[in-house]
């Protein structure tokens, strides 16, 4: 329990150097650049991918649910709750869990490899804020672009839903659609966004934080990455216990 009290008193002590005014704004935004694509950009054909596929389970299972039910659901409800299900839930929570394995890796591994490497040694001696210079890019990365890998998924997976109509024969296409089109609160698609900021952040700075605490060599890098992966996950799924209890409750 001190282990764990002292890496999260540490883990908001280097979060107090990250978000620190940049020192040269122009190689911040070269940076950002980059952090966008190689964060957000190389996950574009992973999300779409997952997206699709989760949707037309989602749709499989709602209509298997509605047959069996001692009362009559109509047709439309099926793609009514695959969307309720995917904004709320599933494009949200699902994908940024696969983000924390891709991209949480991904970042312990660059940040760590540089530590071990002594490259941040080398930072820190020429008076550059390495934390800020290293992590705030990343966080201002996924940041932004993660909601919209998640409006993406949203959209997919509803089409993926629709698709799996279309093969299965076990609704119609306008029946699905016109269950698309009903009414839903806007709540629900600002509280997914808020929920995927929130988990972006998390994405960003955990595995930073592992990568730049690392010591050793490469087998404690790859330990590191493990480690992050792991509570990344664990701090989404109890973010995502809390923000739904303050919000939809």
């Amino acid at each position: 329990m001190l282990k764990l009290l002292s890496a999260i008193g540490q883990y908001f002590l280097l979060l107090g150097k990250v978000i620190q005014k940049p020192q040269k704004r122009q190689v911040f935004f070269k940076l950002l650049m980059r952090e966008i694509n190689d964060l957000g950009v190389n996950s574009f054909g992973l999300t779409l991918f997952t997206s699709i596929f989760v949707g037309a389970v989602i749709a499989i299972q709602m209509y298997n649910n509605f047959r069996n039910s001692s009362i009559p659901i109509p047709a439309p409800f099926i793609g009514y709750a695959t969307k309720v299900v995917l904004i709320l839930e599933f494009a949200p929570t699902i994908i940024s869990v696969i983000l924390a394995g891709k991209v949480g890796s991904y970042i312990t591994s660059s940040i760590g490899t540089m530590r071990v490497t002594e490259q941040i040694d080398a930072l820190d001696i020429m008076g550059v804020n390495s934390a800020n210079f290293l992590i705030l890019p990343k966080i201002l990365a996924s940041v932004i672009f993660n909601p919209l890998l998640i409006a993406i998924s949203m959209v997919f997976g509803i089409w993926g839903g629709h698709l799996a109509g279309i093969a299965t024969g076990n609704w119609s296409r306008a029946d699905y659609i016109a269950g698309v089109q009903m009414y839903m609160p806007p709540f629900y698609i600002w509280y997914a966004f808020l929920k995927t900021a929130v988990f972006a952040f998390l994405i960003a700075t955990i595995p930073a934080f592992f990568g730049y605490k690392v010591s050793g060599g490469s087998l404690e890098v790859g330990r590191a990455s493990t480690q992050a992966v792991v509570w990344t996950i664990v701090a989404i799924i109890i973010a995502n216990l809390v923000l739904t209890q303050m919000f939809l409750s």
